[in-house]
This record gives structure tokens, C-alpha cells and sequence, in this order.
């Protein structure tokens, strides 16, 4: 029996899905894992109601977290019995400095909220270094791959740590 970890999204311009599907990458090359993305558009239940983690990703609005996002994480998440998951988030942004980190650290306060356990990797694991998640730049998504690959195989890491047989 696998692992699983759900990714969810908003994407107004690609960009978000690109990045979740970096980190699905990432998350599936540990062994015992199985992750998939969803868009908040087309998520399959089944899968993040049985999920571990859960990651949620938005693109950055008006420095924080898009409304589209904020609104699914508030209405539509504790039907996928949130209480208990390991919890992360990620952002893409315009530019540097454009919100990303505010809206990671908003996402991640709601997911408190919901009984939901954060975890990023921290600084202790080493480079790269990742605070409390990822945020890509759209025009420099490529950029961001490494960073985003090590954070899915980090968050899967420790999901199978928690709950792992």
C-alpha cells in the first residue's frame, strides 16, 4: 500500500500547474509514493480524502494568496478529512518580491486551522533551502525545477516517515 500525496492548485495562466507537476515529479520518485496534482477545478476526492499530505499551490494576487485558492482551502477542503494531514504549500509569482511568501504563509495558517500539520523541510536538510515552501518566478519558471523537485521528494519523505508502515 502506497502513500499518497494530493496536490491541489489554481492556475489562472499555466504556471501554478506547471510547478505542481514539478513537485508531483519529485514526490513520486520516492518509493512507496504515489502523488498526483488536481486542479481545484477537477479534484478527485477519493484520492486526497485517502491522502497523507496534502499541498496546496496559488498563484500570488495582489501580494497573497489567490481568492480561487483561499476560497477552496476554506470551503471545500474539510470534506477531505484535513485533520491530521502533513500540510504545504507553494506559490508562483509575477516577480520576485511579489507576494509569494505571503501567500504560502496565508495557506499555511488556514491549514493550521484545519488541524493540518505544516512542514516545509526547513534549512536543516540543506541546500536548497526551502523556509516554509517554494515560490517560482513566471518568467524564470525553469529556474525553479531543482527547488521545486526536492520539495515534493522532501514532503514525500516525511509523509512516509508519519505514516508509513
Amino acid at each position: 500500500m502506497s502513500i499518497k500525496v494530493a496536490i491541489v492548485y489554481y492556475s489562472q495562466t499555466g504556471n501554478t500547474e506547471k510547478m505542481a507537476n514539478v513537485i508531483a515529479e519529485g514526490a513520486n520518485k520516492i518509493e512507496g509514493v504515489e502523488c498526483k496534482a488536481f486542479s481545484i477545478d477537477s479534484v478527485d476526492e477519493s484520492f486526497v480524502s485517502e491522502s497523507k499530505c496534502l499541498i496546496l499551490g496559488t498563484p500570488a494576487f495582489m501580494a497573497t494568496v489567490n481568492t480561487k485558492a483561499r476560497g477552496w482551502l476554506e470551503t471545500q477542503s474539510a470534506k477531505y478529512n484535513t485533520h491530521g494531514k502533513l500540510a504545504g504549500a507553494f506559490a508562483t509569482a509575477d516577480y520576485a518580491y511579489g507576494g509569494g511568501e505571503y501567500a504560502i504563509r496565508d495557506m499555511l495558517g488556514v491549514m493550521m486551522v484545519l488541524g493540518m500539520m505544516p512542514y516545509s523541510g526547513g534549512v536543516m536538510l540543506g541546500e536548497p533551502y526551502i523556509h516554509i515552501g517554494p515560490v517560482a518566478i513566471a518568467k524564470k519558471l525553469e529556474k525553479s525545477n531543482e527547488i521545486f523537485n526536492t520539495y515534493g521528494q522532501r514532503m514525500a519523505n516525511k509523509a512516509k516517515e508519519l505514516f508509513g508502515n
